[in-house]
This record gives C-alpha cells, structure tokens and sequence, in this order.
C-alpha cells in the first residue's frame, strides 16, 4: 500500500499524529459517501473511539465505512476480548489472525479419559492424536502478520490497539480489492469480491456465502454496545445490490459439496470419516445406521475441536480414529460433513447419547480453552443446527442442544473424565438469538422455576488455569454463572460429588456452574440470592433484581414418589433385562452416585423409553435397536443432563 514497511512516515507514531491533524476531518466529508455516520456512545459523545476508528480507517486505506463495519460485525461483533485471541488465533474487531501464537500440542478427543464411543459392551476407545507440534499454517490463519507489512504498525499493536487493528483490516480489504483489478469505490456494493477474498475462504461457495453474510449485515443494520462498553452503529441499506459478478475474478476454487446434508444458505462440502475394517476384526470409525427410521434423533452436540482445520480433517479421516457429523471453520464458517445423519458418530463419550444425537466440532486449536469465537461460525453453526432440528424434530432447548460439557457420564467411572468444551466462553445466548429462539422469560417473576440468562458481556467470572495451573485466566464475557453452598461469595463453592475433587475456579471444572439456557427449580431466595437444586444441594447464584442472572421460568418437574426418600439417577437410559432379545447382551442399568431426594424438584426435558443400539461388529446383520417398556425422564441435575425412572417419580407442573 502507500509506503513501505522501512519508511518511517508508516511508523505507527507518525500515522496517529496524521490522522490526529487531518484524517478524522476528511473522514468526515466522505462518511455520506462511505457508510454509517458516528453514533453516539453511552455517555453521550459524538462518537466512540472505536467508530471513529472504523471512520479514520475508511479514509485513510479508501475503503468504505459500511464495508469496515459490517465485515467487522461478521468477525467479532466490533468486540475487542481485551486483546486475547479468538480459537483460531484472530485478533480484535476485526480477526486479525497469528495462529502461530496459539497452535495446540494436542487435540480435544486425545485429552481426558473420556471413551468418546462411550459404549460399555466394547473395550474403551483411545485414540492417540497425530497432529504435527509445528504445522504449516494455511494464509488464512496469518492476516495479522500481512497487515503488519501493508500498514508498517507492529503486530503487538495489530493485536491489542482496537484503532491499529481496524487499521489493519481496511488494508487487508483494499489489498484485496486492487488484488482483483478493482477500483477503491465508495460505493459498498463494488466491494463483494474483495469481502469474498478477505474471508480467507479458497473456495467459492463459502467466500459467497461470507460476503453475503456481510451484506445481509449491511441491509438490516446493527447496534450494539461492545464488550469495552463502546456503541458501535451500522445504519441499514436494505436497498444495496452488491456485485456479485465480481466472485468469478476471486479464482477459488469449486467446492465438491455433493450429497451434504446442509441447508442452502451455507457453504458445505463432503469430507467423509471412512467405514472400514482393520487390524484383528476391528474397524471404525463410526457405526452405520438407520436413523430416523430404526430411533429417533434427540439431541445436536456441540464441540469444539482444539485442533487446526486441515489437521482435524485429517483424523476424521483415519478409520483407527473416532468421528463426529461435522466441523464448521472459524475464519469463514465453511462445514465438512463426514457422518451421515443415519448413522452413528462417536464422539459424546456416552453412548445412549451418540446412539440418539448428531456431533458437530467447531475450529479452535488454542492450547488453552480461554479464547471466543467468531460470528461467521456462530452464524453457520445456527443455520446448520436450524435445518437440522426442523428436519428431526428435535426442541430447540438446552436439554437437547448440549454441550460436550453437558453429556452426562454414562456410568460412575466415567463421570470424572468428560468433556468439558466448548466451555464458559461458548455465548450460549446469542447462539439461541440466531437459532431464532431467544432464551426469555416465560413465567412470572417470583415462580418455582429460572432460566439461566447472565448478560455476556458484563457476566465476567474468575476462571482460573487457562495458561497455567492456579492462575487468573484472560478477562472474557461468559454465560455461566457461579453457584455457592450459601447466600454469599464467602460460602464454599457447590462439591459434585461425582468428580471426587474438592471444586475449583478452573475453567474446565464444572463443579460449580450453570449456563446459559438451562432451568432449574427454585430451592430458597435471599435478598439479590437464589437457590436452586442442583446434584442433589442447595446451591446459590448471585442474582440481583437490577442486573439479574436468570428469568422466571415454566416447565415440568420432577421429585420422589411420595413415601420414598431418594431415587436414582442414571447416565443413560437403557431398558429393562427382559427387552433384549436372544443373542443381544442385557446392558446393565447403573445408578450414578447421585440421587434425587425427596423434597427436592428438577426440571423435566423428555421423557423417553429406555433404549440401547446394539452394533459392536463391522457387518450389519446383527446390529439392532433394542427399546423397553420402562420409560425414564431426562432431567436438568447438574450442570449436565442425566435420567430418573418414570416409575421412580412424580411429575408436576411449576413457574406458571
């Protein structure tokens, strides 16, 4: 661009002192011409530093403000995260990325204990992860370093200063945009290509579906005040036609999508985890099916990987490894698919849940789980998880839409060794905002029943262990909240008694935690305190009238029989003896060590009949779903979901 990286009129002193004197009045005269005008912030002033930013950048690199807003939207919603990387190593409002600062040494189904097929009639399955410690990254994982060269500022800057990096992007875009023979318009409908470009994908289908993405951003508009308290408008242009013709100059690739079970408006293609015998009647890495036809799909999964893209890919595709349905890319959203929805990944650690689920991983390689993810994959990952809950019939509600980290452990051994992803930093609410079912308030304030809903942003726990053991992680906006053994932060934190640990503030410690979206019954209240039942306690959560964490709920709960003091709860639910049939092995029907007392109430999610998938071999013929006649209730227990016996309780309706 103008000037080269040694030429010290570049350097970034030199640069702010220049737009200080003359940049921010020429942004001034182009902003009708260039996109949204300033807004006001939360105390008033004629505009956050953070908009005039993206107003110094559009004049400065000639790229329209509307453009820069909106493509900043799509990476980050204009959120800075204090400077720590998203899960692939992108930097500030506009995803900056240097992956280099963040590669994993290992991959999430190589951590834990966790048997990720989860199936007690087969030996635990432990893959071991071949991921090279220093793998070659693709372009799209090293922007930063080339907006380091285009705009001569040093990368600490690029990562940390919000104004350096929205620099740093309007170069990337008018990089992009020259690259293509195209002229630096003010016009934002002659910027498709370059947004297609700048998305990092290499095929076509997903650098069109990024760039409109974009201008979907752009014809509805946005507000919002950032997680550095900024507000950040993009006034709508419902009427701009963008050039698409431009995307056949870009020279990406075609994407070999055939046979994908995807909606029409996201990019997906075909990768596919092998079907295959090996070694002494083994085989992998994943079992065919029938589903829906044979059982029901109940529940999506959502994982994130801890690995790289092309690595990840990688180990799907070995048959000695395990497999998910599919993986969405951070940078662009773009979805590979490798398991049919017939058939039956392994990838939860509990098999009732594989059996009944579909597994999708979302990118992210940080050795460290403290980091957040992009719009576009947020934005991808609803649209898939829409089509595929409209397709299956499947709620849109936290008792079917699990984290890993909300799989329960399938028997008492495995409980210590889930899952813990995708983790505190997964903003739970504003998936269910794209999913078009928002997490509200559906009762009247007071009842017997909460929803789970801190504010992301301003909702900032103490996680501890991110980096190192012990030690305050990065501060991030979360969706979970803390809960107490008491009405006071002076109380000792909730013990899950499953876990055998004394609790924690680690951030993989879910001991004492609840999320975004998950109901639980009023136990107690106590001026700006709630308790709730949870694993079997009274646990409190701090939740003030002014700034509430959770809303009054309605649903359907559960407690003892009446004459019986506790019940058991269970990690699967599998039938009775006397259903399987003759050369089917009986599975057994084990308690967790937690019970539901009596007194105590939780809330119902299903109620569905005890069922087990027999396919322990690599031919077909024997395989069979095996359903009960005793029926059990899936309930909220813990911070993860587990099952009661229909015939152990009594079920009733509160909140109303």
């Amino acid at each position: 661009m103008r000037g080269s990286p040694t030429d010290p009129t570049r350097a970034p002193g030199h640069r702010r002192a220049r737009e200080a004197a003359g940049a921010l009045a020429t942004a001034a005269l182009l902003l009708p011409l260039l996109g949204a005008a300033p807004a006001p912030d939360s105390t008033g002033s004629a505009a956050s530093t953070l908009q005039r930013a993206f107003s110094s950048a559009s004049a400065e690199y000639r790229v329209p403000q509307t453009v820069l807003l909106a493509v900043s939207y799509l990476q980050s919603r204009w959120d800075t995260h204090d400077g720590a990387p998203s899960v692939t190593g992108g930097y500030g409002p506009m995803h900056l990325t240097d992956a280099r600062t963040a590669l994993a040494a290992t991959e999430h189904f190589s951590e834990g204990t966790e048997d990720a097929r989860g199936d007690s009639a087969r030996p635990a399955l432990h893959p071991t992860a071949r991921i090279p410690a220093d793998s070659q990254l693709p372009p799209r994982l090293r922007t930063l370093t080339k907006a380091a060269e285009l705009t001569g500022l040093a990368a600490s800057d690029l990562r940390t200063d919000e104004a350096a990096n929205v620099a740093g992007g309007a170069a990337l875009l008018a990089d992009a945009q020259q690259g293509l023979g195209e002229p630096l318009s003010t016009d934002p409908a002659d910027w498709y290509g370059a947004i297609a470009r700048f998305s990092g994908a290499d095929d076509t289908a997903t650098a069109a579906a990024y760039a409109n993405d974009v201008y979907d951003v752009i014809h509805t508009g946005e507000q919002r005040v950032t997680d550095a308290g900024q507000q950040v408008v993009l006034a709508a242009q419902p009427e701009l036609a963008p050039d698409t013709a431009q995307l056949a100059e870009t020279g990406l690739r075609t994407l070999a999508a055939g046979g994908t079970e995807c909606p029409k408006k996201v990019s997906c293609e075909w990768i596919p985890a092998p079907y295959s015998q090996f070694g002494n009647n083994d085989y992998g890495n994943h079992d065919l099916g029938d589903r829906p036809a044979s059982q029901s799909i109940k529940y999506i999964v959502v994982h994130d990987t801890e690995g790289q893209w092309d690595a990840v890919l990688n180990l799907v595709q070995d048959p000695t490894y395990v497999s998910w349905n599919y993986t969405i890319r951070s940078t662009d959203g773009l979805i590979a698919q490798h398991v049919k929805a017939k058939d039956v990944a392994w990838h939860a650690g509990n098999w009732y849940i594989n059996a009944k689920s579909i597994g999708i991983e979302h990118e992210g390689f940080l050795a460290a789980p403290d980091a957040w993810y992009t719009e576009a994959m947020y934005r991808s990952s609803a649209r898939l998880v829409s089509y595929l809950t409209k397709k299956y019939g499947i709620p849109l509600d936290r008792q079917h839409i699990l984290g890993h980290d909300n799989v329960p452990g399938p028997t008492t051994s495995t409980v210590p060794g889930m899952h813990t992803d995708p983790g505190p930093y997964w903003d739970w609410a504003h998936y269910f905002d794209l999913l078009g079912h928002p997490v509200k308030q559906t009762a009247k304030k007071g009842g017997g029943l909460v929803t789970i809903r801190p504010d992301y942003t301003t909702n900032r726990p103490v996680y501890t262990g991110c980096v190192t053991a012990g030690q305050p992680c990065a501060v991030h906006g979360s969706s979970e909240v803390r809960l107490y053994s008491g009405p006071g932060e002076t109380y000792p934190l909730i013990k899950d008694i499953g876990l055998g640990t004394t609790p924690t503030t680690g951030v993989n410690d879910l001991s004492s935690r609840v999320s975004t979206g998950q109901q639980y019954a009023v136990a107690d209240r106590s001026g700006d305190w709630t308790a709730i039942w949870y694993l079997g306690q009274e646990a409190w959560f701090r939740n003030p009238k002014k700034q509430p964490t959770a809303v009054a709920a309605t649903g359907l709960v559960v407690t003892p029989k009446a004459g019986v003091d506790s019940v058991p709860v269970y990690g699967r639910a599998y039938p009775e003896a006397s259903a399987y049939p003759t050369g089917v092995p009986a599975q057994a029907v084990s308690p967790l060590p937690y019970t539901l007392l009596k007194g105590q109430k939780y809330v119902v999610g299903d109620k569905v009949p005890g069922e087990y998938y027999y396919a322990v071999t690599f031919t077909t013929d024997s395989h069979k779903v095996v359903v009960g006649k005793d029926l059990y209730y899936e309930i909220q227990y813990g911070h993860r979901v587990e099952f009661v016996r229909a015939a152990d309780v009594t079920v009733s309706r509160s909140g109303r």
